[in-house]
């Protein structure tokens, strides 16, 4: 089977389940998109990854990833291997100078991992048939996912609520969140933030 290659285009809350994110990956050079429900705590971890966060102490992804690096294993690929029940599959594919590897993982735990290790993502064409959605490319409009695009991660309704607030209460609030270690919040704040200067 043909390999398709997926990037991160959008990471925000699910529409479809409370306490819930919702990772949107894209098809390079495609229109179609994979929407995969994720837990709080995996999409932080993507979050921070994805903007280059340092936190105060290594998240769970960044030890596994020193312990990786520490014993000379890179991560290779990551493979959306298969669709069952609505419940995605994954494979990550680990390389050293002796072998090559595939280890299976929840597909939220291999995209916080390919973040970090800046890997390819891949599916097949049958899971996007059965799970993606097609974008409409409209004349005049950038296609959501192209390379000049980079991912947006978006928290629904923290907007409206943020620009109330002045930008000493901001910075603040952005303090406070990224004490909790609130990411995903922290990274709407910052935004918020940066399009006052």
């Amino acid at each position: 089977m043909k390999k398709i290659e997926l990037e991160i285009v959008a990471l925000s809350h699910s529409i479809t389940q409370t306490h819930s994110y919702a990772v949107v990956l894209g098809e390079v050079n495609g229109l179609r998109r994979l929407p995969i429900v994720i837990g709080g705590f995996e999409a932080q971890a993507i979050a921070v990854a994805l903007e280059r966060m340092q936190p105060s102490r290594p998240l769970t992804h960044d030890l596994l990833k020193n312990f990786m690096n520490a014993f000379n294993v890179e991560l290779q690929e990551i493979i959306i291997s298969d669709l069952q029940e609505g419940i995605f599959y994954s494979k990550l594919v680990c390389i050293n100078e002796h072998d090559t590897v595939e280890i299976d993982s929840r597909t939220s735990d291999a995209l916080a991992l390919a973040v970090r290790f800046g890997c390819r993502i891949y599916t097949f064409d049958h899971i996007l048939e059965s799970a993606g959605i097609l974008m409409d490319d409209a004349p005049g409009k950038k296609k959501k996912g192209s390379a000049a695009t980079s991912p947006t991660v978006s928290e629904t309704g923290s907007k409206d609520d943020l620009s109330a607030l002045s930008l000493e209460e901001l910075n603040n609030l952005l303090n406070e969140v990224l004490e909790q270690e609130d990411y995903i919040r922290a990274i709407s704040i910052r935004d918020e933030i940066n399009k006052r200067k």
